[in-house]
């Protein structure tokens, strides 16, 4: 699963890989999310078809963590998953500031089976935020046209160090 930030996390692939059960895999889960090691970030679904519907992406509150777990503290700039590292960082601050601040946001992630994506999408009362986290701050972001014609969002916003 560490390997599996910024990516859809299956409880059936992740059973299958550790040879237990749907069951089991989403009780630890529940437990790593209880534990405030991991949390777990939904698919927004709503008025698009082709919408992922069921899909969850798992980060890590505390980077640090996964680095542990894969054994790899490689310094930042010669890592090949310093993105993913960025994007964790990026929505799991979100995720912090959004419970210490005591914020009645909902989080998701959003994608469409021809893969447009958004990193994060924050909803309030009807009206979305929307981020992209991007490393390279020269790199650009485009936000898909299937979301911003079928929601409506306040903001967007492209996160780099």
């Amino acid at each position: 699963m560490a390997l599996q930030i910024r990516s859809e996390v299956s409880c059936q692939e992740l059973s299958q890989t550790i040879g237990s059960d749907n069951k089991t895999v989403d009780k630890y889960l529940d437990l790593l999310e209880k534990a405030f090691v991991v949390f777990r970030l939904p698919a927004l679904n709503r008025n698009v078809r082709n919408e992922i519907k069921k899909g969850k992406k798992v980060y890590f509150f505390d980077c640090g963590i996964r680095k542990a777990i894969l054994n790899n503290f490689s310094p930042l700039a010669s890592r090949t998953d310093a993105g993913h590292l960025w994007e964790n960082f990026v929505i799991a601050g979100r995720m912090k500031y959004k419970r210490n601040n005591n914020l009645n946001i909902t989080q998701y992630f959003w994608r469409t089976t021809q893969q447009p994506q958004i990193d994060l999408v924050e909803e309030t009362s009807d009206q979305f935020l929307i981020f992209e986290c991007k490393r390279n701050p020269k790199a650009t972001a485009r936000f898909p046209l299937t979301f911003t014609q079928n929601y409506p969002f306040n903001k967007s916003y492209i996160v780099n160090p």
